[in-house]
């Protein structure tokens, strides 16, 4: 199961349903308040596997609670934030290059 940060466009959960991948939104969830350390903590306590996010500086706000959950992946989403039909059709141009590939314990930036 993947979890979306807040900063991540929250349409994008759609787009990972249609690829067959659950995924919820920290918002959705009531999270969206939470400090990266705190989001880990609770995305891993809730059987999350997967954390995509845009925040560049997630891996060392987040580092001592990262170390604690080691099965869960970190994916730093790199393209650029646009209107959504447009950041829609870059996303899956990406994707169709190369999916994301969660790596347990690592922060993995994409695309």
């Amino acid at each position: 199961m993947w979890l979306l940060d807040a900063n991540v466009d929250v349409h994008l959960a759609a787009v990972f349903r249609e690829f067959g991948i659950q995924c919820e939104t920290a918002a959705g969830r009531g999270w969206k308040a939470l400090s990266n350390g705190e989001l880990v903590e609770v995305a891993a306590a809730a059987g999350f596997r997967c954390l995509l996010t845009r925040d560049q500086l997630f891996g060392m706000s987040a580092s001592r609670p990262l170390k604690s959950f080691p099965q869960l992946s970190v994916v730093l989403i790199t393209l650029p934030q646009q209107r959504w039909e447009e950041y829609r059709k870059r996303f899956l141009e990406a994707w169709a290059v190369s999916p994301i590939q969660p790596v347990p314990g690592h922060l993995t930036r994409w695309p």
